[in-house]
């Protein structure tokens, strides 16, 4: 990304994640109620559980916090039913924009997602209209100032552990995996006693669009924002080169 860091972007992303901790809190607990739904209540035994945990504690949520979600999901039979939608479209310029929601109202959700568009000056596409142009991988970013490693040691680690790239920046380090080894690479790191500041099965873009007009930047942001601002939204990817 024109030589950005990731590590502060992920830094920014979590401060600006500080002042809103109940939406990021409410956000994993909705992925904790699918995992368990899915896997079981069991870390042990359920890999996308220890993934989400492992979000959880990234985000600096309570291991209390963490255990009483688990087991309100484990033993609520009745509890509200979270289903993944993904809406793909078109920001400022031909940017691709992907968005990820757990929601109890498919209806609602659309609606929302289809207003930041549009108010962004945007549009909603058809499925896998932008998909493409993105590859879904592991990421985990590792702080050099939380690292004391070397890098060649590191690097072997996360290779052996069935890493697919690892590559240095000035201030972090970055492991990409296919999205299956994802779990045994991050518990690897994890036993290592690795510091991750992020760790996520995500969806890199093969190329990003640069936006110089005004009138660009104020629209992607306005997209972006009301998604962030909606509680249904998980995640959003894009090829903007913030």
């Amino acid at each position: 990304m024109s030589g950005h860091s990731k590590f502060a972007n992920i830094k920014h992303k979590k401060e600006k994640n500080d002042a809103a901790k109940g939406k990021v809190f409410t956000m994993i607990g909705r992925e904790i109620a699918v995992a368990v739904k899915e896997g079981g209540s069991d870390p042990a035994n359920n890999s996308r559980l220890r993934d989400v945990i492992a979000k959880a504690k990234a985000n600096n949520m309570p291991n209390d916090t963490i255990e009483r979600g688990i087991k309100k999901a484990a033993g609520d039979a009745g509890s509200v039913n979270y289903e993944t939608a993904v809406y793909e479209g078109y920001g400022p310029s031909g940017t691709a924009i992907i968005v990820k929601t757990l929601t109890d109202n498919r209806n609602r959700t659309a609606a929302n997602v289809r207003n930041a568009f549009t108010k962004g000056q945007g549009s909603i596409g058809t499925q896998g209209c932008v998909s493409y142009m993105f590859d879904e991988k592991g990421q985990i970013i590792i702080a050099k100032e939380d690292c004391d490693m070397d890098a060649d040691d590191l690097m072997m680690l996360a290779l052996d552990a069935g890493a697919e790239d690892f590559s240095e920046e000035e201030d972090s380090f970055e492991v990409i995996t296919d999205p299956e080894a994802f779990g045994e690479v991050r518990e690897a790191l994890e036993k290592a006693g690795i510091v991750m500041a992020s760790a996520e099965v995500t969806m890199l873009p093969q190329n990003y669009v640069e936006l110089t007009e005004e009138a660009d930047l104020t629209n992607i942001q306005r997209i972006l924002d009301l998604l962030d601002d909606d509680d249904d939204v998980q995640e959003v990817y894009h090829n903007w080169d913030a």
